[in-house]
């Protein structure tokens, strides 16, 4: 996938604006909080995921606007073509002039993978982040595991919210069965493509590991099932022995919503002995192993969204990661160009006070 123009009106900080990178690297550059996020930001939501930062749809149309417009030119699946995304409470797509039901159909259509400052932390934080980053991956990848996800966490609300009434009202326990049942169906595809894809991933971040390590490291992925002991038994049984504790608790115990990836180096937590530098290395090499398998499932190779990581990062870690996502699409923001383009030829945008100069 190549991006040929980016055109956005009304959103965030950023001054109505037309952007037309090149195919190789692209360095926006300026000070803090001057819109550099934001135009990231604007290209990542064309993935049909929601903000990389979290944000809420009407966070991203400007102070004082009455909606927010982006438009993107852009090559991918050998033709032309082009998106639209406005929002105003909400989110509205279209594709080639053909509105969308919603914005999340723009997935596997336009193909990004975003690495931040936030997804340094990935290996010291809690299995909340490792989560998202497999359910953001195979979002893009398979549709299919979008609509699964969203199927299995408005199953598991209402399941949550019967637990919570069964102690005044003992007598709804009967209707656990209609949400265990929905639960599973659900929950059994998202735990399959799980699994799935860290066999993927596996072997291609273990060669990007090795690549950033400086010594003889191994680095290994393992899915985590909550309940490991009884990882055999399907999630249907599982839920079913649990009940008891989850209707004391108010809450559901077992289920890809309390999963985790574990990440070791040499057999070794990475979160719990890794060295800060290990755990960086491993958190790079996730990143840039889902752009490659991102590549080899959908055909497409995906456009690398660079969110000022490079200043935390050594001379050996940003030389590698350049090295390694030169024949791609890149967007890097930072305060100070000459760093990157020692590295690499492209082109350069300053934004300062929203605008791009």
């Amino acid at each position: 996938m190549i991006i040929r123009k980016l055109q956005l009106t009304g959103f965030r900080n950023l001054a109505d604006l037309t952007l037309c990178p090149c195919e190789g690297v692209n360095v926006i550059y300026g000070e803090n909080a001057q819109g550099k996020t934001n135009l990231l930001e604007s290209i990542w939501l064309f993935s049909g995921m929601k903000s990389f930062r979290g944000a809420k749809d009407s966070e991203l149309v400007g102070f004082g606007k009455p909606f927010a417009r982006m438009e993107m030119d852009f090559f991918s699946a050998q033709r032309e073509q082009k998106a639209v995304l406005t929002v105003e409470n909400s989110r509205k797509a279209t594709l080639n002039g053909v509105s969308l039901p919603s914005a999340a159909k723009l997935m596997g259509k336009c193909h990004a993978a975003v690495f931040s400052p936030a997804f340094l932390s990935l290996v010291q934080a809690g299995p909340s982040e490792r989560r998202r980053f497999l359910d953001m991956a195979l979002c893009q990848m398979k549709p299919s595991y979008a609509q699964a996800l969203r199927i299995y966490n408005r199953a598991l609300k209402q399941r949550n919210t019967l637990l919570g009434d069964l102690y005044a009202h003992p007598e709804l326990e009967a209707l656990l069965e209609v949400w265990d049942a929905r639960l599973c169906e659900a929950g059994e595809e998202i735990l399959q493509a799980r699994e799935e894809y860290l066999t993927f991933l596996q072997p291609t971040a273990e060669q990007v590991y090795d690549g950033l390590s400086s010594s003889r490291e191994k680095l290994n992925l393992v899915y985590i099932k909550k309940d490991n002991a009884q990882a055999e038994k399907s999630l249907a049984q599982l839920l079913n022995e649990h009940r008891r504790e989850d209707i004391i608790n108010k809450t559901t115990s077992v289920g890809p919503h309390r999963d985790d990836m574990g990440i070791f180096i040499n057999g070794a937590a990475a979160r719990t002995y890794g060295s800060q530098g290990q755990q960086r290395s491993c958190a790079i090499a996730l990143k840039l192993s889902e752009a490659q398998i991102l590549k080899e499932i959908t055909g497409e190779q995906p456009v690398i969204l660079l969110d000022d990581v490079m200043s935390e990062l050594d001379a050996g870690r940003q030389d590698y990661i350049l090295n390694h996502i030169g024949d791609r699409q890149v967007f890097i923001t930072c305060c100070d160009p000459a760093s990157i383009l020692r590295l690499c030829n492209g082109k350069t945008f300053e934004v300062s006070n929203g605008k791009i100069i």
